[in-house]
């Protein structure tokens, strides 16, 4: 989810126990709501095993949860770390898989970004079977949060597999291993790899149609991923499913002399300024965006590369559109020589009501304790998401799921830092790397879900990575990409939670279409 400017926690060594799993190849007894299955001891790793059903559709979904660690070895058949995950399987009628033909049910992969992110909010916010009731934007509600059934859940189109990376939730390095050897760009991407390849293997899954999906961070591991995948571990996926995308780096950077930041950021302040109650003459949502994205991508551009060229007259004209768009002073813009820092839009948008907008959902607002300040203390949208999905993980995956550990299981762990980029003297960009892929591989599909609040990776930005790839006409027809009416978690907004569930429905249908021809 988060990106790399996020908050960060401490890591702890790995201290957990779990009931153990009965042999995957054994059909599953009947579904009974929250019960444990009997406990065996024919496999490696620490699991707990539940059955449970829901109602997706008005369907009744039968579903066998596993939640456990998998540990990856060495070459010398030494662990080097543990991978906690939770993997939903739909079962038939009678108890057994629904993925006894692997080559039609598929199985998706999904992890989180940060870097130190576990999969905690993919899981119960947007896919798992269960999703947490915390409320919205102007109707958040107060905890005790409960769990209840996800209607945007898609475990009746897809297996689905939660993983946690090293030093997120409740996975680790081995006691005698060096944290930082899992943390970085590479590093991470050779473990998660290497984990989906150990996971296809167990559970014979090497014919089911694959993907893998991300989100924030999570969708910059994912690009790497579709490549190193294939060339590595000679896994062709079916599709990439990127969340609130960041590729290319430069595109969120506001470093001197970067002014691509400045131009893909404005869409989102003018629809984060629309939502809070700017509307000059009345315009629409859509018509306020369309105008950002015009205005930015000719006149406004044209004026940062001339800079401190620039006329004066066209200065005050620039500020002038730029105010209209933004909600923000002529004189603010003047005074910031026509850039805006998304933390200075944070700030100055609703200062005249001492409120803050926040960074992954500028719907979201909050109050200082220096009104006067010119930036933030902190996330507002952040802060009413933390304690709820904290909360919920650690009851679900200790009671409904019977998982037994006495370790902090880590929504954003801190010592995933100093991470390694990759980058030397220049930004991170993977897009290149999922341009290779698909590429390779013809058939695969890429699904973009971008959010028109989000101020961390902000839709246009998305957008632009994508028309920069490289790709042949042909290969661009394999994108489909959707907008939400939220920020960068957009199934914290129920009409967009839904939405993404039809548009993911649509998007297996059409990237499986080729494998069954």
């Amino acid at each position: 989810m988060l990106i790399v400017h996020v908050l960060m926690i401490a890591l702890l060594p790995l201290l957990s126990t779990a009931v153990m799993a009965q042999d995957d190849n054994r059909p599953t007894p009947e579904p009974t709501d929250g019960t444990t299955l009997p406990a065996t001891s024919d496999d490696a790793d620490d699991r707990s095993v539940t059955t449970d059903s829901m109602m997706i559709d008005g369907r009744r979904i039968d579903y066998r949860t596993t939640a456990g660690m998998q540990p990856l070895l060495n070459e010398a058949g030494e662990v080097r770390a543990n991978i906690f995950h939770v993997a939903y399987e739909r079962l038939n009628p009678d108890g057994t898989l629904a993925a006894d033909d692997p080559t039609k049910r598929p199985i998706t992969f999904c992890f989180n970004g940060g870097p130190g992110s576990s999969s905690v909010w993919l899981h119960l916010g947007a896919w798992g079977p269960v999703r947490v009731d915390m409320g919205d934007a102007g109707s958040l509600k107060p905890s005790p949060w409960e769990l209840v059934e996800n209607d945007g859940s898609i475990l009746d189109v897809t297996d689905l597999v939660f993983i946690d990376p090293v030093t997120t939730g409740f996975s680790r390095s081995a006691e005698d291993q060096d944290d930082g050897q899992f943390h970085g760009l590479e590093a991470d991407a050779a473990v998660v790899a290497e984990f989906i390849r150990l996971y296809l293997t167990r559970h014979e899954r090497w014919l089911s149609p694959k993907y893998i999906a991300g989100e924030s961070y999570g969708t910059t591991r994912a690009a790497r991923l579709a490549d190193l995948l294939q060339d590595r571990h000679g896994i062709f996926i079916n599709g990439v499913i990127l969340v609130s995308p960041i590729l290319d780096f430069q595109t969120t950077d506001f470093a001197p002399g970067n002014d691509v930041a400045n131009v893909l950021y404005l869409p989102t302040y003018a629809a984060t300024a629309w939502y809070h109650g700017h509307r000059p003459d009345g315009r629409s949502l859509e018509d306020t965006i369309s105008q950002a994205e015009s205005f930015g991508q000719d006149e406004y551009l044209s004026a940062l590369f001339s800079s401190s060229s620039l006329a004066d007259d066209r200065r005050q004209e620039i500020a002038r559109r730029l105010a209209d768009l933004t909600g923000l002073s002529s004189e603010f813009l003047l005074q910031a020589n026509l850039r805006i820092y998304p933390s200075r839009f944070r700030k100055e948008l609703l200062r005249n009501q001492r409120l803050t907008v926040g960074r992954l959902d500028s719907r979201f607002t909050g109050i200082d304790p220096d009104a006067a300040g010119d930036r933030p203390s902190y996330d507002p949208s952040y802060s009413v998401i933390q304690g709820p999905y904290t909360a919920a993980m650690n009851h679900y995956v200790r009671v409904d799921l019977g998982f037994e550990s006495d370790v902090p299981y880590e929504i954003l762990s801190g010592r995933v830092y100093p991470w390694d980029m990759n980058a030397r003297n220049e930004y991170l960009d993977v897009s290149n790397r999922l341009t290779s892929a698909m590429v390779a591989n013809p058939e695969l599909r890429v699904f973009v879900a971008e959010g028109l609040y989000d101020l961390a990776t902000p839709f246009w930005a998305a957008d632009y990575t994508v028309r920069h790839m490289r790709l042949e006409p042909d290969f661009l027809k394999h994108v489909m990409t959707e907008r939400y009416e939220s920020g960068h978690m957009m199934y914290l907004h129920d009409p967009s939670r839904i939405k993404l569930r039809e548009d993911l429905v649509r998007f297996y249908e059409s990237s499986m279409a080729p494998v069954a021809e």
